[in-house]
């Protein structure tokens, strides 16, 4: 499973690239206004320093609800790095976006995933990543995890290459739950992935191993 931080916030990004366990990162208006990043020159700027930082890839989500919208705003940010993952909504004006992209080699991750139709939709017409909400749908008494399951199963058995970015990670669980249902990427807060180090044997034993080291050692 790949790991992508969901944020805008650039300290965060280094951190988890310092690690060594960064594989992308994905954004979307909310987060970057969270950073106080408003208006598009500042938003495609700050994108470009997500690049530096990062060699993966960084999805960068359109406005524009409209077909043409889209393809403009998607087209500006596919420019801007190589890095760039067009991020589009799951509507009808997006999957054709999708497909527009995808006969052009520009690759897409298909947002606001909710049911199993949308994301075979998104497959067929050629999105790179489809985004299911665990969390959003964990919050409306469903069954988030199983959704990546299901959509998991469904590409396997018909051969699809889109791969199941799971989002709205709300917390460490969660990245073991999608780990299982098989999925091929977890975005969330860089939180939940430190959450994965947390273990009270890991910081017993460390703390037996170091008051042993004093013990002998003076």
């Amino acid at each position: 499973m790949k790991f992508f931080v969901d944020t805008a916030n650039l300290d965060q990004i280094r951190e988890a690239h310092a690690m060594g366990v960064l594989d992308g990162v994905t954004t979307n208006p909310s987060l970057m206004a969270r950073e106080n990043i408003r208006g598009e020159e500042a938003c495609r700027r700050h994108y470009v320093e997500i690049c530096r930082i990062v060699q993966g890839d960084v999805s960068a989500e359109v406005i524009a609800t409209d077909f043409e919208g889209m393809v403009r705003e998607g087209e500006s940010l596919a420019a801007l790095d190589p890095h760039i993952v067009v991020k589009l909504p799951c509507t009808a004006e997006g999957i054709r976006a999708v497909r527009y992209f995808a006969d052009r080699g520009i690759r897409t991750n298909c947002t606001l995933v909710f049911s199993v139709g949308q994301a075979l939709l998104a497959a067929k017409a050629g999105a790179t990543y489809v985004s299911p909400f665990v969390g959003r749908l964990d919050d409306i008494s469903e069954d988030g995890v199983e959704l990546v399951a299901h959509i998991v199963r469904v590409y396997r058995a018909y051969g699809f290459k889109t791969q199941v970015l799971a989002a709205s990670i709300r917390h460490t669980r969660h990245i073991i739950q999608c780990l299982d249902a098989g999925a091929d990427v977890a975005t969330c807060p860089l939180a939940a992935i430190k959450g994965l180090l947390k273990h009270p044997l890991t910081e017993s034993g460390l703390a037996q191993f170091l008051a042993d080291h004093a013990r002998v050692n003076g």
